[in-house]
């Protein structure tokens, strides 16, 4: 478990944005996976994705890493932000703008506002 503690360390520190999710940014394997990897999409930011159905000791070793039970997660600039529902909300509170912002991640702010229109 050590291995992959380390390559999801280095992963997380390697990337300013990181997704932990059920298949790829391209075809999401679960419909929470698909909702962040849209948002992210969507607003255009650049992020790594990391399936964790292609291995069974990555998809429980992000749960060990982060200690949180579910999958997708997001990591920017190596701290763990959190899964569906947090980033859901953060998108719609403006929460998340602000997270990229602070930590000079690019994302079109365009898109965000018109994510919280459709769903104001």
């Amino acid at each position: 478990m050590t291995d992959v503690k380390t390559q999801i360390d280095e992963t997380v520190k390697a990337h300013d944005v990181v997704l932990y999710m059920k298949g790829t940014k391209e075809m999401p394997q679960c419909g929470f996976s698909s909702r962040v990897a849209g948002v992210l999409n969507y607003m255009g930011v650049d992020y790594a994705d990391v399936n964790v159905l292609a291995d069974d000791s990555v998809r429980q070793g992000i749960k060990d890493y982060s200690d949180w039970p579910t999958v997708p997660q997001l990591f920017v600039k190596g701290e763990f932000v959190g899964g569906c529902d947090i980033i859901t909300e953060m998108t719609l509170s403006g929460e998340l703008d602000t997270l990229f912002d602070e930590n000079n991640v690019s994302y079109n702010k365009d898109a965000a506002d018109k994510i919280r229109e459709a769903n104001g």
